[in-house]
């Protein structure tokens, strides 16, 4: 069972909102999935299924640090 936690941890991504001038929010830990939805909207799916809508734009996906930064529009 630990073996397929670490698999997973290298999988999945967190999203944080980029806010001028502080620190990057937390939006959604563990996703999965991140689709287009409505024009200037983005669906974002964690590994348990859970969904979030965001009208926002990705700013920047660092893979390596598993890291999605998105950007209200």
């Amino acid at each position: 069972m630990d073996f397929f936690r670490e698999v997973k941890k290298m999988c999945e991504a967190n999203a944080y909102l980029r806010k001028q001038g502080a620190e990057d929010e937390l939006f959604l830990e563990m996703v999965d999935r991140v689709v287009p939805y409505e024009e200037g909207s983005l669906l974002l799916e964690d590994i348990f299924g859970r969904r979030k809508i965001i009208r926002a734009k990705i700013v920047e996906l660092a893979l390596v640090d598993h890291k999605i930064i998105l950007e209200r529009e």
